[in-house]
């Protein structure tokens, strides 16, 4: 169990703090206005490590160089295209129709800064979802409104239990934070 100082989370996903208390991880969130966009041209699996590294830089600001921040991103893609949050509802459904019975990816890049150190890591899952119907799709649009997701969905949300035929990979990681990962990276510093 990670006793030491308590850590910045840059982030102001409800389902990464719940990764940390589960982990047993004391943080405090920080967060900030941080550029989520990335160059042209760069390669799709380096995407969120970029974001990531941008959320802790921002963050770091506001605190000194002993504090340890933790910052991630997670992207889903799919056939080479990076799926970001729906814009509105017709977009949650277009972008679910088009997980729909296909396997894609979901990869997280986290940033872990201290001392001016940067421990960077990426952590890939692929999903396989099962062919949903239009009902289907809107039922969970309607009622679980996933517009703060990228992907359009929450795989520990009603989706995940009816809609997921499986996963390859760390299941933890889908929700937005590789956790283990994290605690064991703490744990060495």
């Amino acid at each position: 169990m990670y006793s030491r100082k308590p850590v910045i989370l840059a982030s102001q996903s409800p389902r990464r703090a719940q990764l940390l208390e589960q982990a047993g991880i004391p943080f405090e969130v920080k967060v900030s206005e941080a550029d989520e966009s990335w160059p042209e041209g760069m390669p799709v699996p380096e995407v969120p490590e970029h974001i990531a590294r941008q959320k802790a830089k921002a963050v770091q600001a506001f605190y000194g160089a002993e504090a340890i921040i933790i910052a991630a991103d997670t992207i889903v893609v799919l056939d080479g295209d990076v799926i970001g949050k729906p814009a509105d509802r017709d977009d949650a459904l277009r972008i679910l129709g088009r997980l729909s019975g296909r396997v894609h990816t979901v990869i997280t890049g986290v940033v872990i800064v201290r001392n001016g150190e940067e421990q960077a890591f990426s952590q890939t899952t692929e999903v396989h979802f099962k062919p949903l119907t239009e009902e289907q799709i809107a039922y969970y649009v309607d009622n679980y409104k996933p517009y703060d997701k990228a992907g359009a969905y929450a795989i520990q949300e009603w989706i995940g239990a009816v809609g997921i035929a499986g996963i390859n990979g760390d299941f933890y990681n889908v929700m937005g934070l590789p956790v283990s990962q994290v605690a064991e990276r703490l744990a060495k510093m």
